[in-house]
């Protein structure tokens, strides 16, 4: 375990049980976000190469459009 990690774990450590259990609850359920980023990834990795490549031939082509960073 890093040291960050270990300090804030001695840190929840402090706080009532409710408090802890809400972090502890937001911590699994990015863990499990990032679960399942990495699992649609792998699983799609020719997908987001040809929407890449589909990107760049729109963009080579003169078929794309500058962003506006006033209407974003």
């Amino acid at each position: 375990m890093t040291d960050l990690l270990n300090q804030a774990i001695a840190q929840l450590q402090t706080l009532p049980d409710s408090q802890q259990n809400a972090i502890a609850a937001i911590i699994l359920d990015e863990l499990k976000d990032e679960q399942r980023w990495d699992t649609a990834f792998a699983r799609s990795p020719n997908l987001l190469a040809n929407l890449a490549a589909a990107a760049m031939a729109e963009y080579h082509a003169g078929e794309t459009q500058e962003l506006d960073p006033e209407t974003l």
